[in-house]
């Protein structure tokens, strides 16, 4: 049974951009940067320094605690070990790699017979998924050995995140469409680790050809199913979809594992196959590059590290960019440099023109109380935001701005175009920091 969520909003999703185009192979790039940050965690210390030569999935990156290594793209040689750009805006220490196209693989990639995958143990398989860099795909980032370690002895539901609910991205429609047996079969490892008979694909109902593709790859006797649910925005935010499949609601400052659930993104689960079974790391991932100004909007595997400047020469503009964000539209991050690589959290590029520019020089707000009955986490951002302007983090706790999810959907509706997301992630921040001194 499905449930529908309070508040959301319909967005107009301008995915019949890309939905129907398959996933094209992007050309290897002469240069990549690997940032040694794609993560929630601590960052990787590099293993490589300038002038060694790699090979394609060799590790370059790794540390201790709460991280996931990273590994070369490409083959080639390091050119160098340096601070560069990040899409989390800051400068990130970074291996950059000359490309020598030869696409030499490191010789410790060797794929696993079923057989072979058969006989592993759940702490072996979530090693291989550490060893592959795993982290959740969908923009988060948590590393995914991780959550399933947490998860152990606690979960009795898993889910697939196919929702997918930001306008303009289809990187996980078209995965599903051409890749459901490699997805299904990164869940069923997912559902072997954690001990479960059963687990959900939750996909809105604007993906018929994405649905018709996991239908056919569905065996029932794997106990996997899919669930159906109707589009509004964040469908795809966790604690929103948790509760559209379940009924159950995640308590304030709580984790999915709280009321039992794990949620996965279905790159994940891919990238999970890829590892078990083909001994092949984290090295490329679905990019959707769209955008209202597009000349030829595409789908792209793109090796990790590729810069957006590349991928948007590779679809075309009609006129010069307003905002490239990462992500996008409603909850992605505006790019001051386009020199910033692709990461493993990176599923679109999306590129939109002057018609965007809709903020006002002096917004103030009206109390009209949208915001109010379109926010998904039962939040009064009127409140949110008028707590904002006198900097008490104590006040801006008490109004539970750290229950933001950082949506949009109250930003999307205000009539004043106060921009109330950036200013609650700013209040969030502030947040942290007075928790840190203390």
């Amino acid at each position: 049974m499905a449930f529908s969520f309070f508040g959301g909003i319909h967005p107009k999703d301008n995915k019949q951009l890309t939905c129907h185009k398959a996933v094209q192979e992007f050309l290897e790039p002469d240069l990549v940067v690997i940032p040694m940050q794609q993560h929630i965690g601590a960052p990787c210390l590099p293993l490589v320094k300038k002038g060694d030569t790699v090979t394609m999935g060799q590790k370059i990156g790794d540390n201790q605690g709460l991280c996931v290594p990273v590994h070369a793209s490409v083959s080639g040689k390091v050119k160098a070990v340096e601070m560069r750009p990040h899409t989390s805006g800051t400068m990130v220490m970074s291996v950059v790699i000359e490309n020598d196209h030869q696409q030499t693989l490191c010789p410790d990639i060797q794929p696993r017979s079923p057989e072979a995958v058969e006989k592993l143990t759940a702490q072996e398989l979530m090693d291989i998924i550490r060893e592959a860099g795993i982290v959740g795909m969908g923009g988060a980032t948590f590393p995914t050995h991780v959550k399933l370690s947490s998860g152990l002895g606690k979960v009795d539901t898993v889910i697939v995140n196919l929702s997918e609910c930001e306008p303009y991205i289809v990187a996980d429609d078209r995965l599903a469409q051409e890749y459901p047996e490699q997805l299904l079969s990164g869940l069923q490892i997912v559902m072997k680790i954690l001990g479960l008979q059963q687990a959900v694909v939750a996909m809105e109902d604007n993906k018929p050809q994405a649905a018709k593709a996991l239908k056919l790859a569905i065996d029932p006797k794997t106990g996997i199913r899919l669930q159906l649910l109707p589009a509004k925005y964040p469908q795809g935010a966790e604690k929103q979809l948790i509760y559209a499949i379940t009924g159950r609601t995640i308590p304030s400052g709580g984790l999915p594992a709280a009321v039992g659930c794990a949620v996965f993104n279905a790159a994940t689960c891919k990238a999970i196959h890829d590892a078990v079974y083909d001994g092949m790391p984290l090295i490329r991932r679905i990019v959707t590059v769209s955008g209202d100004i597009c000349m030829d909007p595409k789908n792209l595997l793109v090796p990790i590290g590729t810069s957006f400047n590349e991928l948007m020469e590779a679809v075309g503009t009609r006129e010069n960019p307003y905002k490239v964000l990462s992500g996008g539209p409603m909850m992605g991050a505006a790019q001051y440099d386009l020199a910033v690589p692709v990461i493993k959290g990176s599923n679109a590029v999306t590129i939109l023109g002057r018609s965007n520019r809709y903020a006002v020089e002096a917004s103030r707000c009206i109390r009209c109380g949208r915001c109010i009955d379109v926010c998904p986490m039962h939040l009064m951002p009127v409140l949110m935001y008028k707590s904002t302007y006198t900097g008490d983090p104590e006040e801006m706790k008490s109004v539970n701005m750290l229950d933001c999810i950082e949506c949009g959907c109250c930003a999307y509706s205000c009539p004043a175009s106060v921009p109330l997301v950036l200013a609650f992630r700013a209040a969030k921040q502030r947040i942290r920091n007075a928790s840190q001194k203390k």
